[in-house]
């Protein structure tokens, strides 16, 4: 490996990689996932962006021991080959199926509002070849239409202003009225719309300027929890605590309360501008589950993209029921959990073979 010929990421990348793979299509589903708390889940994204604070930084502090190392390649290093492969194949297993969850929901989103009476094969091949074409880029260009997508996107909060006009303030006080278990029923949910600032464990090697990596990944975290507390306050004022909970993607929903004259659907307009943070959390994700397929076949070749893409296809199109999807799909998202816990797991092992892996 020559560490010099792969840092391609600046700061400003490592910012917006994390930023918009924390968008993606959980922010849709935010209210809903925080349902249980009602009108008190507003603040709620200041409470997980302090979580993610706190443990990104056992992630970057890993990263630092082996900073020419990707998170596969350090598995392998501190847990032996044959276990550190085992892990890294369920990894990506785990990857490329939470590619196939996030592309499925937006795809749902597509048939519930824009083609009702049509398949979706043939919009989820358009998907995956284009989202072929980003990936095969490599993470620099990844990095680069992250930045893009944002700001291309962030106009979209212009049209909230008819649902704040519409909504109710007085909804957001008392501000604590939840209890304990409506706690942790909100932060099991809602906290998977949270998830995706842990792949920086995967793409580490490649930022140029480490030492900030942190600090630039703590910013995007801030800037998506900032957002997200926007959705969550105007959906707290506009919807009731019924519409909250049984409103599925209630953002579009705020979206329609706009009006202009000359814009029928202002819905659809943001729901297709959405497709650029749905590409940039799926390609990071393939990418990630990509980067550790090649090491373990073929380094030169994009034979295993192809297959991981041909998997994510073969996901989507199974003939199973829509519960069962959303059932299955919902234990790997909450699998991902592991990726907060194994850092620190990884650390506890690093310290007590100091000396042997420095060797």
């Amino acid at each position: 490996m020559k560490p010099t010929q792969k840092k391609v990421l600046t700061k400003v990348h490592v910012l917006f990689l994390v930023q918009n793979c924390l968008i993606g299509t959980g922010i849709l589903q935010l209210p809903q996932s925080l349902s249980s708390m009602g009108y008190s889940q507003a603040f709620m994204p200041i409470f997980f962006a302090i979580i993610a604070t706190l443990t990104l930084w056992p992630m970057v502090w890993l990263n630092s021991k082996f900073p020419n190392e990707d998170f596969f390649q350090i598995n392998k290093i501190l847990l032996g080959k044959v276990l550190g492969t085992f892990c890294n194949i369920t990894f990506i297993v785990k990857f490329t199926i939470l590619c196939a969850s996030t592309i499925s929901s937006y795809m749902l989103l597509i048939q519930s509002t824009a083609l009702p009476e049509q398949t979706l094969t043939f919009p989820v091949i358009c998907f995956l070849i284009l989202l072929i074409y980003l990936v095969k880029g490599g993470i620099f260009t990844i990095a680069r239409f992250c930045v893009i997508a944002f700001f291309i996107g962030l106009p979209m909060l212009f049209f909230t202003q008819w649902a704040i006009e519409k909504g109710e303030f007085s909804h957001i006080f008392p501000l604590f009225n939840f209890t304990l278990p409506e706690l942790y029923d909100a932060t099991r949910k809602g906290y998977l719309s949270f998830l995706g600032y842990e792949l920086i464990l995967f793409y580490y090697p490649y930022i140029i300027h480490q030492k900030s990596a942190y600090k630039y990944a703590t910013i995007g975290i801030w800037i998506s929890a900032i957002l997200m507390l926007i959705t969550t306050t105007v959906s707290v004022m506009y919807f009731s605590e019924w519409q909250l909970q049984n409103v599925e993607f209630s953002v579009l929903n705020i979206f329609k309360a706009g009006e202009y004259s000359f814009i029928e659907r202002i819905d659809i307009i943001c729901m297709t501008l959405w497709i650029l943070f749905v590409y940039s959390t799926v390609a990071l994700y393939l990418w990630t589950a990509n980067e550790g397929f090649k090491k373990m076949i073929w380094s030169k070749s994009s034979i295993h993209l192809y297959l991981l893409a041909f998997g994510i296809f073969l996901l989507l199109i199974l003939p199973i029921s829509q519960h069962t999807k959303v059932k299955f799909y919902s234990f790997i998202d909450h699998a991902v959990y592991l990726m907060i816990i194994w850092p620190i797991f990884l650390l506890i092992i690093y310290f007590f073979r100091k000396k042997q892996v420095q060797q």
